[in-house]
């Protein structure tokens, strides 16, 4: 039994949803091997050949690769996939445009956002935006799985040696082609992966006091920003800071809901949080119902407040 996750990277650093990612593989039972590709990622490479747990890294290498187009990359699976009894990534945006690929031209059942594993052939999902959990059992050959990052603790980036194996890159699929990147530029921490996720909601008002209000105690406290779905259809924040079922999936140590109602969306991106803050002036809001931590106030006049106290 031999599990082959699937590496994301900017070709300079690895990704910890890819450490994610392995901690599920190792879990599977077997050796884990990944793979690298992409173009000039040599570096890459040898930082997966040092995570602990790891046994072979794959490296391929091509400037079709290089921006992990879901035509290439699938093709470049595929070409290992019979060697393999799991296949596994991360559910980020590049995981779940790619590996549906796969699972179908190998004719099985991808089994999507992992959250436990029980065996190398049973495992747990949530289903009805995370109020029920699936338990899957699969009897297919090669098992295709995406992984929920926030369930499974980073494996150490540090501690392996494992062996770098080059291998032949599949020809370029001409089927879809790269026209541009564009990238948020952040002054602060990353939603996905930061500790303290500060996020707001309609009540609100408007862009303008979602940044004065919001940004000021994300500030004081180090924090990413996020918004419910209400907050960004209504042009509060932008669509990457989006935590919810069709947003970003996180659990921050400190999670602070401000003018949050609590629907069903949201709650299934962020109550694996440890600890939920939750502020809002309706008392029955089911925001009250997931919270560690409840304030029934005007967040008009409570936040600030809080922003005095820290200092």
């Amino acid at each position: 039994m031999t599990c082959l996750v699937i590496a994301e990277h900017n070709h300079q650093v690895l990704h910890v949803a890819s450490l994610n990612a392995i901690a599920a593989a190792l879990l599977c039972g077997g050796d884990v091997h990944v793979l690298v590709t992409g173009h000039h990622a040599g570096e890459v490479a040898i930082a997966a050949s040092k995570v602990s747990g790891v046994t072979k890294v794959i490296h391929a290498d091509a400037p079709h690769l290089e921006n992990h187009l879901a035509e290439n990359l699938a093709e470049q699976i595929l070409t290992l996939a019979p060697n393999y009894t799991h296949i596994l990534a991360a559910s980020t945006a590049i995981g779940k445009n790619v590996l549906p690929r796969v699972a179908a031209k190998l004719d099985v059942a991808q089994i999507s956002d992992v959250t436990k594993v029980i065996s190398s052939d049973t495992f747990e999902r949530p289903i009805y935006a995370g109020n029920a959990i699936a338990t899957i059992q699969t009897m297919d050959a090669i098992k295709v799985i995406t992984v929920r990052t926030t369930s499974f603790d980073p494996a150490p980036a540090t501690g392996g040696s494992a062996s770098i194996e080059t291998c032949l890159a599949v020809a370029n699929n001409s089927q879809s082609g790269f026209v541009n990147r564009e990238i948020s530029k952040l002054s602060r921490p990353e939603l996905s992966a930061a500790k303290i996720v500060v996020s707001g909601g309609r009540a609100l008002g408007s862009g303008e006091q979602y940044e004065s209000i919001l940004g000021a105690l994300a500030d004081k406290l180090g924090a990413a920003m996020g918004a419910s779905r209400a907050a960004v259809d209504a042009g509060y924040a932008p669509n990457d800071y989006q935590v919810g079922q069709t947003g970003k999936i996180v659990a921050p140590e400190l999670y602070i809901a401000i003018g949050i109602s609590g629907a069903i969306q949201h709650l299934a991106g962020m109550k694996d949080s440890k600890v939920i803050v939750a502020i809002n002036k309706d008392p029955e809001a089911p925001i009250f119902g997931v919270a560690d931590y409840g304030l029934v106030a005007d967040l008009f006049t409570a936040v600030p407040e809080l922003i005095a106290e820290l200092g």
